[in-house]
């Protein structure tokens, strides 16, 4: 193989134009595309900048021709050569007006036939992808994704520093503090038994950054949680972290929305409108059924409660009575866009959400009506119905009727879907909503106690602090979140800055003195010594690139993500390890075998 002794890169491939035509250039990068006719040879060159055609003429060069020709996909190149017009121009490339005349030839390294294709479409599976994750990374799409990370990165950090922002670094490893979702643990050999965490966030040092006076800190951060995966979720994930002291809601929203206007505007050219539009909790859960509605498309629910309380229907009447509701969105024109066909597909689909299933009404012609379950009401109360959805001939009217939570998440994920299947969205239209004053608690059936809705050090609002003792379900927090297109990109909140109102938080999740201040000593002694009024958020840097590049799942936007189980294909990970490891650090491992 040649070296490169001698021999320097002037140019990445895909920056070359008809500007450098006559110029003498040298380019590096991996064979594409590679054509042979006989007396000419043509090869595409990539980088990570794109692709500049190479021609190999006899008349040139009979060796350099001869070496060309066994060349192969995936070879490793270094070429220099004249930069001169193509005969036949490909416009769909944006170098396709030029080539390189070739007249030094170094092929670096060789390549074996790859287990599949690097071009930028492609129907390979995932699990092939990711086992070969190097190979894939060579694809244009998954470069343009991580450049595009990058440059994200880039504009925040070059924001807050603007804005009078210190970049701090805060530990990774940590001490265990299990309110919420799991830790990742890594046992310590210094003190057998005893065990560091990995950061869910940087939540209690960046507030005690605060307590020590940096007043304003962001950090680009790693994180984890032992959690199930879903598409925009990876058991390591990074964020976008910040604080901020002396502030109320309305600073931290104000900040922001300016780092997210010039992400758009730098890294899409789209102006989004300042400031963002706001919506309490409890009207997106109204309204969409989400506390992370996608606004691009309507379909929002209609409360028909007090309409069908008394109805013939007993699903409906049955449902009011047992203290939840019935609520209804309405699709325009759904008499055609639905089959009987679809319809039993969407109540199969709502069951998913532990609803019992949906019912439907058809608006027609001539003030008739056309559902299953229209013989159980009188003409009048279905016209009331309609009226109230604002439904017209045409238009199919879909009901879920059980307890509030159910009815909210079984229409919040219908509408969507349904949006899905009439194509009501696009992912060129960035909608940006801050959804504000969320439950500061929520009760969790599975451990007969109030969780936090958030985390246990969001504040709650001033209004609602008498309400902790009394009616703790009722207390709003000052919390808010960012949502993009139906997608939460970030969240934050104002924080309890004081110990009394933090036991006392401690107090309503179920926490004795003695535990809150085993757990958070460190936290609540703090508080004694002059902690200013702070809050903050953090954004899921993985998500908000996703979105920005339209992929489907995080994973498309991250180097080396993890699968659905939390494993990585390429490397195997995680894995066994040596027993003299486990001895060094006191640990003895017992495997669970089913019977």
């Amino acid at each position: 193989m040649d070296t490169l002794q001698g021999m320097k890169r002037t140019h990445y491939c895909g920056e070359l134009t008809e500007g450098n035509i006559g110029e003498v250039v040298t380019v590096m990068g991996w064979a594409d595309v590679y054509r042979n006719l006989g007396s000419l040879i043509f090869i595409d060159l990539r980088d990570r900048s794109g692709i500049i055609q190479l021609s190999f003429d006899t008349d040139i060069d009979a060796q350099i021709f001869e070496k060309a020709a066994t060349i192969r996909t995936e070879y490793v190149l270094a070429v220099t050569g004249e930069v001169v017009k193509r005969s036949s121009p490909n416009p769909k490339l944006p170098t396709g007006m030029i080539e390189i005349k070739v007249t030094e030839l170094r092929i670096l390294n060789k390549a074996e036939t790859t287990p599949f294709e690097i071009k930028a479409e492609t129907d390979v599976k995932d699990e092939l992808r990711l086992k070969y994750r190097y190979l894939d990374l060579r694809r244009a799409p998954m470069q343009k994704n991580l450049i595009l990370r990058h440059k994200l990165a880039n504009i925040a950090r070059n924001f807050y520093d603007e804005n009078g922002f210190i970049e701090i670094e805060t530990p990774m490893l940590t001490r265990s503090t299990p309110e919420g979702a799991r830790d990742y643990l890594v046992p310590s050999r210094v003190h057998p038994g005893s065990f560091y965490a990995l950061p869910q966030s940087p939540q209690q040092y960046k507030q005690l950054l605060m307590v020590s006076g940096m007043d304003r800190y962001f950090q680009i951060v790693k994180c984890f949680r032992d959690e199930d995966l879903r598409a925009d979720r990876q058991p390591e994930f990074t964020q976008i972290d910040l604080e901020m002291s002396f502030v109320e809601i309305d600073d931290v929203i104000s900040v922001n929305e300016r780092m997210i206007a010039r992400v758009f505007k730098e890294i899409l050219d789209i102006d989004v409108p300042v400031p963002f539009k706001r919506m309490t909790y409890k009207e997106a859960m109204e309204r969409f059924g989400s506390d992370k509605p996608d606004t691009r498309f309507g379909l929002e629910l209609n409360n028909i409660s007090d309409l069908v309380k008394d109805c013939g229907f007993g699903v409906f009447k049955g449902a009011v009575e047992a203290g939840g509701s019935v609520r209804a969105i309405k699709v325009d024109g759904g008499a055609t866009a639905f089959s009987r066909k679809d319809l039993d597909a969407l109540g199969e689909f709502v069951k998913t959400y532990r609803a019992k299933g949906l019912a439907w009404l058809v608006c027609e012609e001539g003030g008739t009506y056309r559902s299953p379950i229209a013989k159980f009401f009188e003409e009048t109360e279905l016209k009331a119905i309609c009226d109230r959805v604002g439904a017209k001939a045409g238009d199919t009217v879909l009901f879920v009727a059980d307890q509030d939570n159910i009815v909210f998440d079984a229409l919040g994920a219908l509408r969507c879907e349904i949006a899905k299947r009439l194509n009501l969205t696009s992912k060129d239209q960035f909608n940006l909503l801050w959804v504000t004053e969320f439950p500061l608690l929520e009760y969790s059936e599975e451990e007969d106690r109030y969780v936090a809705k958030h985390h246990p050090f969001t504040s709650p609002m001033d209004e609602d602090i008498d309400l902790l003792s009394t009616r703790p379900q009722d207390v709003r927090a000052k919390a808010y979140d960012i949502i993009l297109n139906g997608c939460e990109l970030g969240g934050g909140s104002i924080r309890i800055f004081n110990t009394e109102l933090q036991q006392k938080m401690f107090e309503v999740l179920g926490f004795t003195k003695e535990e809150a201040w085993a757990r958070f000593g460190y936290l609540l002694e703090a508080f004694k010594y002059g902690t200013p009024p702070h809050g903050g958020m953090a954004y899921g840097l993985d998500r908000f690139v996703m979105l920005l590049t339209g992929a489907d799942s995080i994973r498309e936007v991250i180097a080396f993500p993890k699968v659905q189980n939390a494993s990585e294909l390429m490397t195997n990970a995680p894995a066994e390890v040596d027993d003299k490891q486990l001895a060094e650090l006191s640990i003895k491992t017992q495997i669970a075998t089913q019977e």
